[in-house]
């Protein structure tokens, strides 16, 4: 913890912090924004093919297709892989719901299964259980670590499954040392600001080796459209902002540094709070490199531990309050309290602590003092 010759932090500790971000990248950016108000290349420019060919190097792919948002890089991920009206699609409790909303946005019905305890990803033995009725599966990978994907990959052989990939939060992570798209047909992801790899506002792509994948995923997200005014299939606007293809491109090579940054903010956490009482920490898993999108600690009484936080200045957060089975949006499946124990009880604990590029370890001890004062005072 802190000691005398140590500068303290003042100020809130915020959950994320963007500026820095911004600022390290301010002139790449400018520069390519005034390249592309001069040639008025605002859809479609060279920035968006250039930031294709690199990201699909970046993940070890064959192919990106840059589009409008995460949940439509989900949703044409589906459909490219030949998942459809009625398809059931095997998908954790325990994420976003975007991951239900792309699945049925595509017309499949989601089957939620739950997790492992330890993780918190797709648990392989819960997917077991209700391959033999499934027709795809879409594993999430969570909080900056990819899903147990040799085992729910040789569920998925076994039973035949369309595997897709939801790697919103695994920009940089390998299972195995394999990168997001190396495991299934196809890999949707995420550049919302906060993520690791975030835009300037929504921005999304698909990763995938599949030629024919990529094409349909092109078609999808241009009105259906490879040449103008000609519209084989019916298609939706999700093109790659041009501007937000600039802002990737500048962080894109930055990327593994502001990984390996998260990975020592995680390394200092473990340090910082182990220990204490009451605190459970996360870890990697067998296999995977992490790389920490979020820092999700679980603790009891949690909502009062987070307000106590809120009060110390500290911006820690909650991933996910409601398990996906249970939110409105998913309630014509019937499920209810108690079908999935295991995300259902960690959703009641899960704690996301500050973690970003360029945190201070002066910030992560003011955050881990407060965590250990709020968890005592309900100890």
């Amino acid at each position: 913890m802190t000691t005398v010759d140590r500068p303290v932090t003042t100020g809130r500790v915020p959950l994320v912090d963007l500026g820095i971000q911004r600022d390290r990248v301010a002139g790449e950016v400018a520069e390519g924004f005034a390249r592309v108000l001069a040639t008025t290349a605002f859809v479609q420019g060279p920035d968006v093919a250039a930031f294709e060919e690199e990201f699909a190097a970046f993940t070890g792919r064959a192919h990106c297709v840059g589009v409008g948002n995460g949940t439509d890089a989900l949703e044409f991920a589906l459909r490219a892989a030949g998942v459809g009206p009625g398809d059931p699609v095997a998908l954790p409790a325990n994420t976003f719901v975007a991951s239900a909303e792309a699945v049925l946005r595509a017309g499949a019905r989601p089957v939620p299964v739950d997790v492992d305890d330890e993780h918190l990803l797709l648990d392989p033995r819960a997917l077991e259980a209700v391959a033999g009725e499934c027709r795809a599966v879409l594993p999430v990978h969570l909080f900056g670590q990819m899903a147990p994907m040799t085992e729910i990959a040789e569920v998925a052989g076994r039973h035949g499954l369309v595997v897709v990939e939801d790697a919103a939060q695994a920009q940089g992570a390998t299972h195995r040392g394999v990168p997001m798209g190396g495991w299934g047909t196809a890999a949707g992801t995420s550049f919302y600001p906060g993520k690791n790899l975030g835009a300037y506002g929504d921005a999304g792509a698909v990763t995938t080796d599949d030629p024919g994948v990529a094409r349909t995923v092109r078609l999808l997200a241009n009105h259906g459209s490879e040449v103008k005014y000609q519209h084989p299939v019916l298609g939706f606007n999700s093109r790659l902002d041009t501007l937000q293809a600039v802002v990737l491109r500048a962080k894109l090579h930055r990327l593994a540094g502001w990984n390996a940054e998260r990975v020592a903010a995680a390394e200092r956490y473990a340090e910082l709070l182990a220990g204490i009482p009451g605190v459970r920490l996360p870890s990697a898993a067998p296999g995977n490199a992490h790389v920490w999108h979020l820092y999700v600690v679980r603790v009891p009484d949690r909502d009062a531990v987070l307000a106590d936080l809120d009060a110390a200045g500290i911006g820690a957060g909650v991933h996910y309050p409601v398990p996906v089975h249970l939110t409105g949006a998913l309630a014509p499946a019937g499920h209810g309290p108690g079908d999935f124990p295991v995300a259902e009880r960690a959703a009641g604990e899960i704690l996301s602590l500050p973690l970003f590029p360029g945190i201070t370890p002066a910030q992560q001890e003011r955050v881990a003092e407060a965590l250990a004062t709020a968890v005592a005072r309900r100890g």
